[in-house]
């Protein structure tokens, strides 16, 4: 029997409702339940695939190919289990459906409601394709009282009449804050914000309290008589040092406890919670320390790099280092010579990103990693970069770009108009929608033997995520290997360029895929931990 939990916010957002949910499928799957996770996301955009990083952070990309909330890569890196398309859902997704289901005349001239039509599509979202699960997580985004929220909130008002108690639980987040000139925690704010969710028929089971200090027994009892929920079931939830820490504290403070009591769960196996006090022994009492500069676009919000960050934790982990990272805005690379911020780094990595900006400071930046022996990154865009600086400063190509900028005269890396998956050709058009037309999701690659690439994988072939729309020019490929870059990763068709490294620097590698959204806490990425590996070399050196 599958089992629903719903996670819902209140207050104010950015609480970490993702990271709960994530830490307590851990909890869940550490005691031997099958989980899966799912977000549902009120704003009216298909997905965030069109959207600012600043607006929105990071664009999670599935194996599938699915663009979706930077949350669902919280919840594989916490459960390992691959998230796929409808393991996400957003008001514009649905809404689309409906209307082309109306289009075609399905509802037999009947009226299109809120409700029943859009709770139901929801509802049937939820429910999909969990056969042989003993727990879905599902997470609800905004806050109680979003306008654009309250059809996600009454379909999951709908699922306890329809799925009964012993199938359905409500936990709710908010904040408890500290007042300093008070001197006090302050429960008023939970008060209101669980008024607001029982004024839309959703009573919590659990109230999960985002504080920075502990919270008395007697707060704790106050929120359960207002909130009308058990004491036991008011749990804190307090920062910590490292999110992978959150798992050990929630189960401290009998969090999964408390679920398994609400669905009649009794004399079950402890959580086997070994890996990750290992994890967090690691993360906070590291060895030593390497610095790592992240030349990129939009190093203004750090969530537009959530996956690159933690895999690059995740790469200090499997070398017991920290990485301490130092966020840099490519553009300023262009205005002033590098050495002024880079010097003494123990690596550089280039992310991906989108247009023309800055992507002269990363050229800059992966010119001066190769010139001074510096461990160098490159993902997707950032490889790119890479394969454009050498094509300009070893093979001669002058006036090397790309066709995704003004400021080219040869198109070393161009659009993509053809590509195979799997059986199937994939076409997309210059002035096309931009909305899902990318190369997306996994594509498998082959890698050259006595490769780097090849030794750090162990594999003759691997499959990666990808997000981009520019390839590099494979016409290319002849002159940039005789000018010393090695092409060590390829399509099994050998038309499209996967990895590029330079075989006599220490460590440079360039990708076309996001190795960052498969990296995990106790399944270090390979190129992340090699990366990191090589920046603990160079930090020796300096």
């Amino acid at each position: 029997m599958t089992r629903f939990i719903f996670v819902t916010g209140g207050v104010v957002s950015s609480l970490g409702k993702g990271l709960a949910s994530a830490a307590l499928g851990a909890l869940l799957q550490a005691r031997g339940y099958r989980v899966r996770l799912r977000k549902l996301d009120p704003y009216i955009n298909v997905d965030p695939g069109t959207m600012s990083p600043y607006q929105h952070g990071e664009v999670y990309v599935t194996d599938d190919g699915a663009e979706t909330d930077l949350d669902l890569g919280h919840y594989e890196r916490f459960t390992g289990v691959p998230a796929r398309q409808s393991d996400s859902v957003t008001t514009g997704r649905i809404y689309s459906d409906i209307i082309a289901a109306e289009r075609r005349g399905d509802y037999l001239g009947g009226t299109v409601q809120v409700i029943p039509h859009v709770t139901d599509a929801i509802k049937k979202f939820v429910v999909a394709d969990t056969d042989g699960l003993d727990f879905v997580l599902i997470e609800i985004g905004g806050t109680v009282g979003d306008i654009e929220g309250l059809p996600f909130f009454e379909a999951i008002r709908q699922l306890r009449n329809d799925l009964g108690t012993e199938r359905t639980a409500y936990v709710h987040l908010t904040l408890v804050p500290y007042i300093p000139s008070a001197g006090e925690l302050k429960t008023k704010p939970t008060q209101h914000s669980v008024k607001e969710l029982r004024s839309i028929g959703i009573q919590p089971d659990i109230l999960l309290c985002r504080c920075d200090r502990p919270i008395p027994e007697g707060e704790r009892r106050k929120m359960a008589l207002f909130c009308n929920v058990k004491p036991e079931a008011v749990i804190p939830a307090l920062d910590v040092g490292s999110i992978y820490e959150v798992p050990l504290r929630y189960h401290q403070e009998g969090f999964d406890d408390v679920v398994l009591r609400l669905f009649g769960l009794k004399d079950v196996p402890a959580p086997n919670l070994a890996k990750w006090r290992e994890i967090v022994d690691r993360v906070l009492q590291p060895e030593g320390t390497v610095n790592i500069a992240i030349v990129g676009k939009y190093t203004g919000l750090k969530d537009a790099y959530k996956s690159l960050s933690e895999a690059l934790v995740h790469g200090g982990i499997a070398n017991r280092v920290k990485a301490e990272l130092h966020w840099m805005d490519a553009e300023i690379f262009e205005n002033e010579d590098p050495i002024h911020r880079l010097e003494g780094v123990d690596g550089i990595l280039v992310p991906g990103g989108f247009g023309e900006r800055g992507t002269e400071g990363k050229i800059a930046a992966a010119k001066w990693a190769r010139e001074r022996n510096i461990p160098y990154f490159g993902i997707c865009l950032g490889m790119q970069m890479a394969v454009i600086e050498a094509a300009r400063n070893l093979a001669g190509v002058e006036g090397a770009g790309s066709s995704e900028f003004n400021n080219y005269k040869v198109a070393v890396v161009g659009m993509m108009t053809e590509w195979q998956r799997g059986n199937q050709v994939e076409r997309r058009e210059h002035g096309g929608n931009l909305g899902g037309t990318m190369r997306l999701g996994e594509y498998p690659c082959d890698l050259l033997p006595g490769s780097k690439a090849r030794a750090i994988y162990g594999v003759d072939r691997i499959g990666e995520r990808h997000r981009h729309r520019y390839e590099i020019n494979i016409d290319y490929k002849d002159q940039l290997e005789r000018a010393g870059l090695l092409f060590s990763g390829m399509s099994p068709d050998r038309s499209l360029p996967e990895i590029v490294e330079i075989p006599d620097h220490p460590w440079f590698v360039g990708v076309q895929f996001h190795p960052e959204l498969k990296s995990k806490p106790f399944a270090p990425h390979p190129l992340f931990a090699s990366f990191i590996e090589a920046a603990v070399k160079q930090s020796r050196l300096v």
